[in-house]
């Protein structure tokens, strides 16, 4: 039978004052003076979506490549990683704000892990950029956790049903690295063209890497 695993529940552990949402005033501050810039011309929308496009899609997430390939291509950080994530990444130079307790989980052939956050979104900005838009959704954030498998097949990752999955929940305490599979062209491979096997949507858990 497969084992769909919830680990890390914590239905009183988010912080959502401290350290994961700016204060609403800043939050209403930002989106009035933003709307101000477009009805005035000085900003185009179009560019502020992209701009933010840049930072969710390409600059986070290269750094977590970054850490994927180091742990595939060398593993005493790969032992350094899992025993201490926080240190590890931090000797890449990846740490900061929404990064302070990170955890990484390893794919295997019997296991897939997951990562989601039920009551809010807390993510690992400093290596995986900004939080796409259906991470921080009602219906993953709920369903990722009831239906984990059927979410990972609306995400194109089909699995074996003997293969165990993981689900792990983010707190404002503790982030989540999942560290996909090492493919069988490691050896061959540089760490730079390992790098750009790794996507964001691997290192959360909703596709093989």
């Amino acid at each position: 039978m497969p084992h769909d695993h919830h680990d890390h529940d914590h239905d009183n552990d988010h912080d959502h004052e401290h350290g994961q949402h700016p204060p609403e005033d800043v939050v209403l501050r930002v989106k009035a003076l933003e709307s101000l810039l477009v009805e005035k011309g000085v900003v185009d929308p179009a560019a502020l979506d992209a701009i933010a496009e840049h930072y969710a899609e390409r600059v986070g997430p290269k750094n977590g490549a970054r850490v994927v390939a180091r742990a595939w291509r060398d593993p005493t950080f790969h032992a350094r990683l899992m025993a201490d994530a926080t240190e590890a990444i931090a000797e890449l130079g990846f740490h900061g704000v929404q990064g302070e307790h990170m955890v990484a989980v390893q794919n295997t052939a019997a296991v897939h892990n997951l990562v989601v956050c039920t009551l809010c979104s807390c993510y690992p900005w400093p290596v995986l950029g900004l939080p796409p838009t259906w991470y921080k959704s009602n219906a993953y954030r709920s369903r990722a956790v009831i239906e984990p498998r059927k979410v990972l097949s609306e995400f194109g990752v089909e699995l074996d049903p003997a293969v165990e999955i993981q689900v792990w929940d983010s707190t404002a305490e503790v982030r989540y690295l999942v560290i996909p599979e090492r493919p069988a062209e490691a050896d061959q491979l540089d760490e730079d063209a390992l790098a750009e096997l790794v996507t964001r949507n691997g290192m959360i858990g909703t596709a093989l890497r």
